[in-house]
């Protein structure tokens, strides 16, 4: 918490918006802000261009930042009235959005692995203000598990 707490505020003082953060080293906005939250990796060829844009990073957190995240969250996250809605969104449409993928690709999940996630803003109908998120995963299929497939495999 304290390693988030000082690469926030060297953020803040930079005056960088995470999209700009994004666009400086080729990344998606989400993975920008996961950056600043120690749950995506920076790996070490944006180092040197994060350093550009938020000056204030201390070396001693930009090798944090290379190390491997734990990756997790605060249970008490979901009182969060943005982080509830969209888990509602996805609860809420989730059977269907499985049914569709199912329909469109077979017997598997999308990847939250080799996946991008991306926040945007759109203008609806009446002029308002809309979020738009987009969730690109891989796919992935199920196998079928095999014995012979099992057994021609070499353990190491």
């Amino acid at each position: 918490l304290q390693l988030v707490a000082r690469l926030m505020a060297a953020k803040r003082a930079s005056g960088q918006t995470y999209e700009a953060i994004a666009k400086g080293l080729g990344v998606t906005n989400v993975y920008a802000a996961n950056l600043f939250l120690n749950q995506a990796q920076l790996k070490p060829h944006a180092v040197e261009p994060l350093k550009k844009l938020v000056p204030g990073l201390e070396a001693a957190d930009l090798e944090a930042m290379q190390e491997c995240p734990m990756r997790s969250f605060d249970p008490q996250l979901m009182q969060e009235p943005n982080v509830y809605r969209t888990l509602e969104a996805c609860q809420h449409n989730g059977e269907a959005i499985k049914n569709v993928i199912n329909e469109k690709f077979g017997d598997g999940i999308m990847s939250a692995i080799d996946f991008y996630l991306d926040v945007q803003e759109a203008t609806g109908p009446q002029g308002e203000r809309r979020v738009v998120l987009t969730f690109n995963g891989k796919f992935l299929p199920h196998v079928e598990q095999t014995t012979a497939n099992q057994d021609a495999m070499k353990m190491v």
